[in-house]
């Protein structure tokens, strides 16, 4: 080892090529320091096995066993636990090659893990897609989203009820939080407008399907009080698939973080407390975050003579990222759409262009994010539903 250092090969391929460990191969060229081969004693100064190693007879066992499983087996299973198995049956059979205590799993594992002889392959990790990958715009940073869920049944010490309506963005990490005595689409509309004048309209607003944000669920075509807004403000609302985990990743976390530092750390009394503390907390998680928003995408200013008409035509965009069935279909809107007979239970997002009445389908995989080929189009006329509902 310490000749073939000096030849100039590197420590690893020293150790790789005798079979040990690099920390060997740098003790005994620091015991062989300065001085020629000839004068340095070796023999006194091996380190030798370890006393826990298993013993050489054992590991060779092992590989035989392996040997004979790999070209004889009718299972043709050679593993750890094939091998385990065997040594175990052939220990209760008198024999003076007998192993007479197996070794576990674990150690028959490393045994072959050492020899070089193992044929599974690792599993293959795939980057992650970037932040909103399945919106290119958002992907590539050119404008931001704003995502908002509810946290609710909440229930004050003697007091009642509440929820809370959270907000976060995705790139600015721009937080918002509102107690509220219970969920209900009109005060998330007042909550959202008093949040986006102060700060700027996102190009995005992402809800979960909650009918809250969406609308009914019961009527075809619906489509419901904040969904309006959005529309009306000229933000995109994108509505995440149920029960698929990452789209909601920003906003739960949120939730989460909440949870932990205002309402499980301090105990409130009544209403005006926890959203004391809440407001507090809002302004301090905003300050951490300040520089975020620096390098965030430009928000929309707030038209200064906006007016909420409900029953005005619904023009814009909708997004619905949705999973295809065993069929192909997508369902959205009280609707089943076919959009392609080779894209079953695969991520599927649906631009509804109301504008133009029409549906485009895109094809989303997240190994290959960047890669959203158009499914289909089909035509899509809503009909004419006029809202339900006071102002």
């Amino acid at each position: 080892m310490v000749e073939a250092v000096r030849a100039g090969h590197s420590l690893r391929y020293v150790a790789n090529t005798f079979r040990v460990s690099v920390s060997t191969v740098v003790y005994w060229i620091e015991q062989a320091d300065g001085k020629r081969i000839d004068r340095v004693r070796f023999a006194n100064r091996k380190p030798g096995r370890a006393w826990n190693r298993t013993p050489a007879r054992i590991e060779q066992r092992i590989l035989r066993v392996r040997r004979e499983l790999r070209e004889r087996s009718v299972l043709g299973e050679y593993g750890a636990d094939a091998i385990g198995i065997t040594l175990q049956q052939r220990a209760t059979v008198p024999s003076p090659t007998a192993v007479t205590q197996v070794p576990a799993r674990a150690t028959i594992y490393r045994v072959l893990e050492r020899h070089g002889v193992l044929d599974a392959t690792h599993r293959q990790r795939w980057p992650a897609p970037p932040k909103g990958w399945y919106l290119p715009a958002l992907a590539a940073a050119k404008t931001e989203l704003d995502s908002f869920d509810f946290i609710e049944d909440l229930k004050i010490a003697s007091g009642p009820l509440v929820s809370v309506l959270t907000g976060v963005s995705l790139h600015a990490a721009l937080t918002a939080a509102w107690i509220m005595p219970r969920p209900s689409a009109k005060a998330t509309v007042d909550a959202l407008l008093g949040h986006w004048r102060e700060h700027g309209l996102p190009g995005y607003a992402q809800f979960d399907n909650d009918t809250i944000f969406q609308g009914a669920h019961q009527f075809a075509d619906t489509v419901g009080r904040v969904s309006r807004l959005c529309l009306a403000l000229r933000v995109v609302p994108v509505f995440a698939p149920p029960r698929e985990p990452g789209f909601q990743n920003s906003i739960e976390g949120f939730n989460a973080l909440w949870q932990t530092k205002v309402w499980q750390r301090h105990h409130c009394r009544n209403v005006a407390a926890l959203e004391s503390i809440s407001a507090r907390y809002i302004v301090a998680h905003r300050a951490k975050t300040a520089v975020r928003r620096e390098a965030a995408p430009q928000r929309r200013n707030f038209p200064a003579r906006f007016t909420f008409d409900l029953r005005a035509p619904l023009a814009g965009t909708m997004i619905f990222v949705r999973r295809s069935t065993e069929h192909g279909d997508v369902n959205l809107l009280g609707h089943t759409f076919r959009i392609a007979e080779n894209w079953l239970h695969r991520l599927v997002r649906c631009d509804i262009d109301f504008t133009h009445q029409h549906i485009r389908f895109y094809a989303l995989r997240r190994r290959e994010p960047a890669d959203q080929p158009l499914l289909c189009e089909t035509h899509y006329a809503r009909p004419h539903k006029p809202f339900i509902g006071s102002p």
